[in-house]
């Protein structure tokens, strides 16, 4: 009899910070209950979730402390420092078989990678932006889709990607040289696209397209026996539609806030980030209304009773987890035609827009809010299926190469 596979989940964040802390949070969940034994790798951070294996984390460092600290955090940029000590005492202690990396660039490093790989281990990595393929995560260049990058990596450099700062487009420029496509795919066994979205600009850009698996993300079990139970016909005080995610440029907020100005329906938003002050002076009023950070019960008693959710980015979102929870709750989707958005709203399911149109928004969220035949059981009942633990495992475990090892 073999002996028990062994998972190494790495993730630069241990807790739900974002989507891909999200996302590996819930797979150690999956694995757990599969009964694969499971250990976590990250930076240290004083928001982790507790952790058996947190002695093993790399130190925490942050471009925005003295001058050493930066020093420090340059280092892990490019591989040096401790990280390489902590990843192979990790390795050599836990002796995984598959290590499954998520975001690493800038608080870890892809030197890991290239450890595990030397360790004898099957090298998964699932990417959840595009940095890959744009050193400063995003394809935006002043609000604007951009693929200068895709083809001139001195575009960054020339543009001042990085914050508008030369110094950190120097940063930038230089991990992208350092860490690059030909040492990334001798190292990676498959690289895991959340949307046909990425992975046709992976391949574009000359990524080996027999190292890139599709593998859409998934609810877990527990969230959606939480669902079953809502009962979202509940008539409301007033009907009303919602956002909810970061209050940043790259999400598409303010299109959302100067197209709902014109319209008489009432709008929640939920969360912050950067401009989170700045649009609430701007656009609170008896019909606009800002929530803040909501707690997970709070955004499901949310969202699961509004008209609609809207999705309105102005970036290549990849695989928004906020779509697919609010289908799963029945709450059809208005999005803009971009990235992955659109592999995730099929027919009867909400509606896109086209990129940036105020107006084609506006006329979408009227045509949601004054709809009397939306299917909410239906949009449910079909995402629950689509976006099932099940479905996922069923892709990710061709992708181990674990169907015929026993566990």
């Amino acid at each position: 009899m073999k002996e028990q596979l062994r998972i190494l989940l790495v993730n630069k964040f241990y807790y739900p910070r974002g989507g891909d802390c999200i996302c590996v949070i819930n797979l150690e969940s999956l694995l757990r209950r599969l009964g694969y034994e499971v250990a976590i790798y990250s930076m240290s951070y004083p928001q982790n979730l507790p952790c058996k294996t947190s002695r093993y984390f790399a130190s925490e460092v942050s471009f925005s402390e003295g001058v050493m600290g930066k020093l420090k955090a340059t280092e892990r940029l490019f591989g040096t420092g401790d990280i390489v000590r902590s990843f192979q005492r990790m390795l050599d202690d836990f002796r995984p078989h598959i290590v499954h990396f998520h975001n690493i660039h800038s608080y870890l490093s892809p030197i890991i990678v290239k450890l595990a790989k030397e360790f004898g281990c099957r090298t998964v990595w699932t990417l959840h932006d595009y940095k890959l393929l744009c050193p400063s995560y995003s394809c935006l260049y002043q609000g604007e889709i951009c693929e200068a990058c895709f083809t001139d990596l001195t575009q960054v450099l020339r543009r001042k990607c990085m914050k508008g700062s030369l110094l950190a487009s120097a940063l930038a420029y230089g991990e992208a040289l350092w860490w690059n496509k030909s040492k990334l795919q001798r190292w990676v066994d498959t690289f895991v696209c959340p949307s046909s979205f990425m992975a046709q600009k992976m391949r574009a850009c000359g990524f080996d397209y027999s190292k890139l698996e599709v593998i859409c993300n998934f609810i877990e079990e527990d969230k959606l026996v939480a669902l079953q139970s809502i009962k979202s016909d509940e008539p409301d005080s007033e009907p009303y539609y919602c956002y909810v995610g970061r209050l940043s440029e790259e999400k598409g907020i303010r299109l959302l806030l100067e197209a709902a100005q014109s319209l008489p329906y009432q709008l929640y938003i939920a969360g912050d980030g950067p401009l989170s002050d700045e649009l609430c002076v701007k656009y609170a009023s008896g019909k606009i209304h800002f929530l803040g950070h909501l707690s997970s019960q709070e955004i499901v008693w949310l969202v699961s009773r509004a008209k609609a959710m809207v999705i309105p980015s102005v970036w290549y979102e990849n695989n928004p987890l906020s779509v697919i929870e609010s289908l799963c709750m029945g709450t059809p989707v208005i999005g803009s035609e971009v990235g992955g958005i659109p592999e995730l709203i099929r027919e009867g399911d909400g509606c896109l827009f086209s990129l940036g149109d105020k107006e084609e928004l506006a006329e979408a969220i009227t045509a949601m809010m004054t709809a009397s035949n939306i299917d909410r059981v239906a949009i449910s009942q079909r995402a629950q299926s689509r976006f099932s633990e099940g479905r996922y495992w069923e892709a990710l475990k061709k992708v181990y190469g674990i169907e015929d090892k026993i566990c």
